[in-house]
């Protein structure tokens, strides 16, 4: 099955997302790809995006909450109506500017069909000015657009030509020392060569290597697809033995071959379990920094096992 490419533009208001969203789509235009957008804003009126709005473009608008929290059970129907009814091959999700890249890939990845996803990366736009300014915000501002930066796979340094030579070295110093692995690119315009974008890959499947594993840096994801029930006990353990920099973890779990599947949703380190009325797909989505994947999936592989032995016996 063919997996649709997901782009997810990140930034802090005014900072060039739609310019560089408007630019993207132009290229999708001339590439002849079937293409889809979700815009997320905070108010109850969208912005008027003449190139979104093509007729061969599905567009998505998701007003007057956020991606990552109020509108979060929309975000994840429309993505699914957009990929039953338009099955588009790739799809470009705006996300506010008050938007936390975890919580948006927390948002984004539904267990339902993470796995139909290929997540090319985040890409973080940066408002110059604002970034040297920084510190006249308050300090979940700061905080905020460190996060947008720290968690970047490719990050667009806007309004360079308004900053001195100086303020552009210290700024670049600045960005480094707080994303080392991130593309970092100085422009105006959002005024980037696309094949750059292109190029864009975050470490996300259901199948991991060694190979990957040990360049697995940054914000990575991860769908572990079970093929039957694991003892709950178990499980609980392998929950207590994670690495501090799994973030997330949600999806559907079961501990008995005969009933139906829970809901597991796991975040700072607490698990919660909801029971299903119906049997769903048994897919564990995870999201962390700095994970080595391949030794997640083989302790989650033993537990398969483990369960499959005790039930034989």
């Amino acid at each position: 099955m063919h997996n649709t490419e997901v782009y997810i533009l990140s930034g802090f208001l005014g900072s060039g997302k739609t310019t560089l969203l408007k630019r993207l789509l132009e290229n999708e235009r001339l590439l002849g790809r079937k293409t889809a957008v979700m815009m997320n804003e905070l108010g109850k009126v969208s912005i008027d995006s003449e190139v979104a709005r093509d007729e061969d473009i599905a567009l998505k608008e998701l007003l007057g909450g956020c991606i990552c929290c109020s509108i979060q059970d929309k975000l994840e129907a429309q993505l699914q109506g957009l990929l039953i009814n338009e099955k588009p091959e790739v799809i470009y999700i705006e996300t506010t500017g008050a938007a936390h890249p975890v919580e948006v890939l927390d948002a984004i990845l539904s267990p339902l069909f993470a796995d139909q996803f290929t997540i090319k990366g985040i890409v973080t736009t940066v408002d110059g000015l604002r970034w040297r300014d920084r510190k006249a915000v308050g300090p979940q501002l700061q905080q905020l657009l460190l996060e947008q930066v720290r968690h970047a796979d490719f990050i667009l340094m806007n309004k360079m030509d308004e900053l001195s030579e100086s303020e552009q070295a210290k700024i670049i110093f600045e960005i480094q020392g707080i994303n080392p692995v991130a593309r970092c690119l100085f422009t105006n315009f959002s005024q980037v060569a696309i094949d750059e974008l292109r190029k864009l890959t975050l470490s996300f499947d259901k199948k991991t290597s060694s190979s990957f594993s040990k360049k697995a840096l940054n914000l990575t994801t991860f769908v572990y697809q079970f093929q039957g029930p694991i003892s709950h006990v178990e499980f609980e353990e392998f929950l207590m033995d994670l690495p501090e920099m799994i973030y997330r973890i949600k999806g559907y779990v079961k501990f008995d071959a005969s009933s139906k599947p829970y809901l597991f949703q796991y975040s700072y380190g607490m698990p919660f379990y909801m029971k299903e009325e119906m049997n769903l797909p048994l897919n564990l989505v995870l999201i962390g920094e700095n994970i080595y994947w391949s030794e997640i999936e083989a302790k989650l592989k033993k537990l398969e096992n483990d369960f499959k032995i005790q039930t034989e016996k």
